[in-house]
């Protein structure tokens, strides 16, 4: 070894900590480009701020962050006009493992007027090492600004570096990656253009990447949500809307602000104009993405709850504390102050936007079952999310809210009442509204996925609870029924109960007639338990249906009359079609679908021919 050429160890137990940062520290090894990249952009900021503060040398006019590629030699070359790096610098922020050069410099600042401080954001000191996850060796030459010397520091990460003189004409650094042999991918100019917009594409330092000797722009280095409203056009909205959430359509929905005092943040978010090709119930995380000074962080930080998921953008802050990989979030009460801060403003934006029924209807239509996802998982944010809930119903035209219901509420009704099923189109004719019908009870009609689900964890809006109309003994006596339907029961009824009791068995917990059916012969409720659409998902996911439901009859029915009054062999076999018809009038299938259309067949051959 040269005379000339220092050889250290490192400071810590380097072995552990470089295997810990190369191997468990960070989940993608694209992420060293942001780390170094990320310290660049620092090193250029820090000289900007001491040229102003200091007699320090002024950053060049075209100063930039540079990346270039080269294939024959396998290297990968990052580098600045930044502050540069002394001897000393080298020695003790490169070569003793977490200890960062930004993080002590910003603790320098602590007490700096907040407007003249540099937006810096490398913290622990690990980031840089980061590059061993791509290289087998590492050589970083640098010149502090102000100095005349510069000197390399290099190591393959195997516990020691080296220290050399070396020669730089301006101050700066530069850093070179060997790339392993199962690094090539970052040796292609297109590979590196799309890592530098994935992670740095806003930071305001320029990024270049050399590509045929030329230096080609990779980074827009603006960042639309620091920029005042008034300064921004409605196509540059929707531009950025569709490059951060790969859309084709235009925002229903735009929200831009600036948090200010104890905790600081930016927000650009947009809830989109239609549905997006993918199933929202496919992916339960919100992808809103994360950016701290600019530079993104992760779009997995679920800045908002999952029952907003819908929202697309940006969330970017200053104060954020971050954990040593800047990809798992340290649970801090900031990043809970601000998830609670954008979820309220989300809100409030629909709140507002409500008002205009027409314009609602669209985002509802879209989105409206994500929404509602939020009455059974979101106890704090239950009485905010509720008026903003739109549905069908069976007293009224086009969508209908909780205030409009209650609005409409007969005198001496107390509850709200729902149906839910699978098919929105089959509700309005199903067989459990009768009754309602004919005593001028209105029904909300519930047909999305999670509609079996959060009624019962609501409970009730404006003091009146919801009720399921197929949980049956649902006392309807004070609404006198019109129609027909105040006609009296045949004799002979209470024999026929206890014969379809008899004959049904366990496939029924009990047969009762009831006053709730008009034209239907049967219906069925869920006696106690859950209501009937509650047990066919829990049937169909294989835990049970929660107990047998009840066989209503319709004893006001000429089917139910001429088997109350016929002869009581004739009951038995009529029994188990009753049920079956009772199962399909609810959307479900016969017990035995072969047995039943059988059933059908020979009553259609016994029929004289027309």
């Amino acid at each position: 070894m040269s005379e000339t050429v220092e050889r250290h160890e490192f400071g810590a137990e380097v072995g552990r900590l470089l295997d810990l940062v190369v191997h468990a520290l960070y989940s993608d090894r694209e992420i060293f480009l942001r780390e170094l990249v990320a310290n660049a952009a620092d090193a250029m900021d820090r000289r900007r701020f001491e040229a102003l503060t200091a007699a320090g040398s002024a950053l060049p006019p075209d100063a930039k962050v540079r990346i270039r590629p080269d294939k024959e030699a396998r290297t990968l070359t990052v580098s600045d006009a930044g502050i540069g790096m002394a001897k000393e610098d080298l020695a003790q922020n490169l070569g003793t493992i977490a200890r960062s050069g930004t993080r002590a410099f910003s603790q320098s600042l602590e007490k700096a007027e907040a407007a003249d401080r540099p937006s810096l954001i490398g913290q622990f000191g690990v980031g840089f090492y980061a590059a061993f996850m791509v290289a087998d060796r590492v050589t970083v030459t640098s010149r502090r600004a102000g100095a005349d010397e510069a000197w390399t520091w290099a190591s393959d990460g195997q516990g020691s570096y080296t220290l050399e003189r070396a020669e730089r004409a301006e101050a700066g650094t530069d850093i070179v990656l060997q790339l392993k042999e199962d690094a090539g991918e970052y040796l292609e100019p297109y590979r590196l253009d799309h890592l530098v917009r994935k992670w740095a594409d806003f930071i305001t330092v320029p990024i270049a990447i050399v590509r045929d000797g030329k230096d080609e722009a990779a980074n827009q280095g603006t960042a639309l949500w620091r920029k005042p409203r008034a300064e921004i056009t409605p196509e540059q909205y929707e531009e950025f809307y569709r490059s951060v959430g790969m859309n084709f359509d235009k925002p229903w929905a735009t929200l831009h602000w600036r948090a200010e005092g104890q905790l600081e943040f930016s927000a650009l978010l947009f809830v989109p104009g239609m549905k997006p090709f993918q199933a929202l119930e496919n992916e339960r995380q919100s992808k809103v993405r994360l950016h701290v000074r600019r530079m993104f962080i992760t779009d997995e930080a679920e800045l908002l709850p999952s029952w907003l998921r819908f929202v697309q953008g940006v969330v970017d802050t200053e104060d954020l504390p971050l954990n040593v990989s800047r990809e798992m979030l340290q649970s801090t009460p900031a990043l809970a102050r601000i998830r609670r801060a954008v979820t309220g403003r989300v809100l409030s934006e629909l709140a507002s936007r409500a008002k205009d029924e027409a314009d609602y209807r669209t985002f509802w239509e879209n989105f409206g079952p994500v929404l509602k996802e939020g009455l059974y998982e979101d106890h704090e944010r239950r009485d905010e999310i509720a008026p903003l809930l739109r549905f069908r119903s069976s007293g009224a035209e086009g969508w209908t809210s909780f205030a409009d219901y209650v609005a409409r509420m007969r005198d001496g009704q107390e509850a709200i009442y729902y149906l839910v099923a699978d098919d929105a189109e089959a509700l309005a004719n199903s067989p459990q509204l009768e009754g309602f019908r004919a005593r001028g009870l209105e029904v909300l009609l519930l047909s999305d996925h999670v509609d079996a689900f959060w009624p019962n964890a609501f409970g009730r809006f404006a003091d009146k609870p919801l009720r399921s109309i197929t949980q049956g003994n649902l006392d309807l006596s004070r609404f006198a029924p019109a129609g027909d339907a105040a006609a009296e029961p045949p004799a002979g009824l209470d024999g026929l109960i206890a014969a379809l009791k008899d004959a049904l068995g366990g496939d029924v917990s009990d047969v009762r007639a009831t006053d709730r059916l008009v034209d239907s012969a049967v219906v069925l409720s869920a006696g106690t338990g859950p209501d009937l659409q509650m047990q066919r998902l829990l049937r169909r996911a294989g835990r049970g249906g929660g107990g047998q439901p009840v066989l209503e009859i319709n004893p006001r029915h000429p089917l139910i009359r001429a088997l109350a009054e016929g002869p009581a062999e004739a009951v038995p076999p009529a029994a188990g079609t009753l049920l079956d018809l009772a199962r399909i009038q609810d959307g479900d299938t016969p017990r035995d679908p072969v047995a039943f259309a059988r059933t059908v067949t020979a009553a259609l051959a016994a029929r004289p021919t027309p």
